[in-house]
């Protein structure tokens, strides 16, 4: 006979783990204790977590947004954010004695450098809420039942069935599969009548044409300017900041951002391009004066000693085609708009990203507007809720995605829960009687 429960989480990823957390607490608030099961097929939990930040967890950002994310509108995206916000985030932690600092970036981490304090806190609390975690047990197939859902699983090698009466699907995208995330969750949704619109892998270094002379640059950073451009040439997307290059291409946390609006814009345009100017402080009329303006001055030394790193100086000067010996003096007119274009407006030669196994977030999935947004509830299978990387919205570099998990975990699991009490008071009594207040407010 299949287990029984009253909620079933799929995955114990950030939203599932939140998910199940705040619906333990919304059950006992509620004075109405449920069991709450989270599935999830790992041996380790919450390995994306731990990996975040280079092993420290940026938990989220210190001012969050809307503006900060792609896929779903702005609208839908605001809707979810404003009903756990960061300060809700930093109280929830705080009151796990786990407290967080602001850096430079705006990026809050914890004030011990530890992932494992974030992993451990949601954790305790999890369980200290009454939910239970079964790891590992792989989800395999989820269905309606006449009763809620019917979950096939297997559990340390054994198959294992539940019966939910509500389902949370938390089971994260495709990237990182490693930890988990192998993108099954979109065929469970697929099965319970939801569309999912196309995935890719975003915040993902980006690969460069064999033997491309940044790829020698291995290990440099530089502060720089990206744009993908249209085959038209018309600008669809900039941002800035630092670039890592690498043996294989280019990384770091502004071609992490760019890499999605790269790879959406070549779907619909294959002549989309990324550009790059290593002098994002400088207008091309103001690098043209100081070059035409040199004199004697070699305009290598200029380069190395006062604008840029020496080996990404030599390097635009190669792909320039300019003597390093060259002067302000003896600079041809064609020599010097060369060496503007590749100062300012380098196309960057990217042949393809590194994939979901270095992608730190998926693209596209579940629209939010099959969703009512107030409860995470599905619009197409009732009773149904998903929340986190499975849905449609992707964040940019920063926290932000984690922030996505945690306000979309919090709102399915409090809406679970008390949807549950909500039936289980108004079935014997009948539909006159009155039923519990939904949570309208942010968490205390």
């Amino acid at each position: 006979m299949p287990k029984r429960a009253d909620i079933v989480v799929v995955g114990a990823g950030a939203a599932g783990l939140f998910a199940g957390l705040w619906a333990a607490r919304r059950s006992r608030e509620l004075a109405r204790p449920r069991r709450i099961l989270i599935l999830d097929g790992a041996r380790t939990l919450g390995a994306k977590i731990l990996v975040a930040g280079g092993g420290r967890c940026n938990v989220t950002h210190c001012a969050v947004s809307e503006r900060d994310f792609n896929g779903s509108t702005p609208g839908a995206i605001r809707s979810v954010l404003r009903r756990f916000t960061v300060e809700d985030t930093t109280r929830f932690f705080a009151q796990r004695t786990v407290q967080l600092k602001r850096e430079p970036t705006g990026k809050l981490f914890p004030t011990t450098d530890r992932a494992r304090d974030v992993l451990d806190a949601i954790l305790d609390a999890t369980r200290e809420a009454g939910a239970v975690i079964r790891n590992p047990c792989r989800v395999e197939q989820v269905a309606r039942a006449d009763t809620g859902f019917l979950v096939h699983a297997v559990e340390n090698h054994k198959p294992a069935e539940f019966l939910a009466k509500r389902l949370i699907l938390a089971t994260g995208g495709k990237a990182l599969p490693k930890s988990g995330s192998d993108g099954q969750g979109y065929d469970f949704a697929r099965a319970l009548d939801h569309s999912v619109s196309r995935t890719f892998p975003a915040l993902v270094p980006l690969i460069l044409e064999k033997d491309h002379p940044l790829r020698a640059l291995s290990g440099l950073s530089f502060e720089a300017a990206l744009e993908v451009r249209a085959a038209s040439s018309k600008r669809l997307a900039p941002t800035r900041g630092s670039v890592l290059c690498t043996h294989f291409g280019l990384s770091g946390p502004a071609i992490l951002d760019i890499s999605r609006h790269l790879t959406a814009a070549r779907h619909q345009d294959p002549g989309a391009h990324l550009v790059l100017s290593s002098l994002p402080d400088l207008t091309r009329d103001q690098l043209d004066h100081t070059l035409r303006n040199l004199g004697p001055t070699p305009i290598a030394r200029v380069l190395k000693e006062d604008l840029l790193p020496e080996r990404l100086a030599s390097t635009l000067l190669d792909l320039a085609h300019i003597p390093h010996h060259t002067t302000g003096a003896t600079l041809t007119k064609d020599q010097r708009r060369a060496l503007l274009n590749t100062l300012l407006e380098l196309t960057v030669p990217v042949t393809s990203d590194r994939g979901y196994t270095h992608a730190e977030v998926t693209a596209g999935g579940v629209p939010l507007k099959e969703l009512t947004l107030r409860t995470m509830e599905s619009r197409c299978t009732p009773a149904l809720h998903l929340c986190g990387e499975i849905c449609d919205a992707d964040g940019r570099i920063g926290g932000f995605n984690f922030q996505w998990a945690w306000a979309s975990g919090y709102i399915a699991g409090t809406a679970a829960a008390e949807a549950i009490a909500e039936h289980a008071i108004a079935s014997p009594r009948g539909p006159n009687t009155a039923n519990p207040a939904r949570s309208t407010k942010n968490p205390p």
